[in-house]
């Protein structure tokens, strides 16, 4: 094995995925976990509590995405043993972290949403003709 191909094992050994910025902007980028560390920002929610505060998400859906949040760290799941079992989420340290550069990027998706859906238009309409 050369040094290089050493270098190659280790960064993958020590790292899931060779570029951090595309493998944690997956993650948090998909359609639901922004709007599910939102909704956690205030505090603890169980799931329901979080099914009705997001509303549109399908349970199988916010299952799937709370899963994905704890297996990254981003959010702690305890559960309660009880009849019926009873589950808490709650933002982790991990997760609190990043409530500071997700808020400027809501801020900034709202003062320039308007902007982008205008250039949207224009693009079709140029391209329509």
């Amino acid at each position: 094995m050369t040094s290089t191909n050493s270098v190659e094992t280790q960064a993958q050994t020590q790292f899931d995925h060779p570029c951090p910025v595309r493998d944690v902007l997956d993650r948090i980028g998909d359609q639901w976990s922004l709007l599910i560390l939102t909704a956690l920002t205030p505090g603890t929610l169980r799931f329901n509590e979080l099914h009705r505060e997001i509303g549109d998400i399908s349970r199988q859906m916010l299952s799937r995405t709370l899963k994905r949040l704890e297996q990254d760290g981003f959010i702690e799941r305890k559960l309660y043993a009880e009849v019926p079992p009873k589950v808490e989420y709650t933002l982790s340290p991990l997760g609190h972290s990043f409530l500071v550069p997700m808020q400027a990027l809501i801020e900034w998706a709202d003062a320039n949403h308007v902007q982008i859906c205008q250039s949207r238009r224009q693009h079709r309409a140029q391209n329509e003709e």
